[in-house]
């Protein structure tokens, strides 16, 4: 497999569940800034949207987004439990959990990255606020989104709690998202993940 990648893109989400997966693959950087990879290949040409992640598989198949790069890689090994199983309800909550962060905190940081006027990024970071308190709660008393065992979609709010700075969203006081935070950000494929992408 072949994951095409931007160093601090969402892409990340995607570098820690191969690396949680111990699953062979090579990682191909784009520079989404002019579109190319490092030997000149228009990115295009390999995936027309030109956005990261794209997952290229063995048999020539590919998968785009996050949220199913990542349900996909934990179905490779469902004995490490990074997605429950099919018929365990606890699976949709993964999918409910891997759509929100898709749809309401993926996307509510697209002014911070468009240089959208302020007021627009304004609007967002309260929104975000907001969200942020809500996932607060819901972690209070839990190590990960689903309980005590590290998931996908864990990799995904990760990656996307980094941005928080760069977008000056505030955490202050939320004790169990910042715990959160700081509990993935020490697990060794987090490590791995973050080795990879500063190269």
């Amino acid at each position: 497999m072949k994951l095409y990648y931007c160093p601090g893109a969402c892409s990340f989400a995607a570098q820690i569940a191969l690396q949680e997966a111990g699953l062979p693959y090579t990682a191909e950087r784009v520079d989404l800034q002019n579109g190319k990879l490092a030997d000149g290949t228009d990115f295009r040409s390999i995936n027309p949207l030109g956005y990261v992640p794209l997952l290229a598989l063995d048999d020539g198949n590919f998968l785009l987004e996050d949220a199913v790069i990542l349900l996909y890689v934990a179905d490779l090994v469902p004995a490490l439990r990074l997605a429950p199983a099919h018929g365990d309800f606890a699976r949709y909550k993964l999918l409910e959990r891997l759509n929100f962060i898709a749809t309401e905190l993926h996307k509510s940081f697209t002014p911070f990255f468009s240089n959208a006027p302020e007021e627009i990024q304004s609007a967002s970071r309260t929104r975000l606020v907001a969200l942020f308190v809500w996932l607060n709660d819901q972690l209070a008393g839990k190590d990960y989104q689903l309980g005590a065992t590290f998931g996908v979609a864990d990799a995904y709010l990760y990656t996307i709690l980094n941005w928080t700075p760069y977008a000056r969203i505030p955490l202050d006081g939320l004790e169990h998202l910042l715990a959160f935070q700081t509990r993935v950000a020490a697990r060794p494929a987090v490590q791995k993940a973050l080795a990879l992408e500063r190269q």
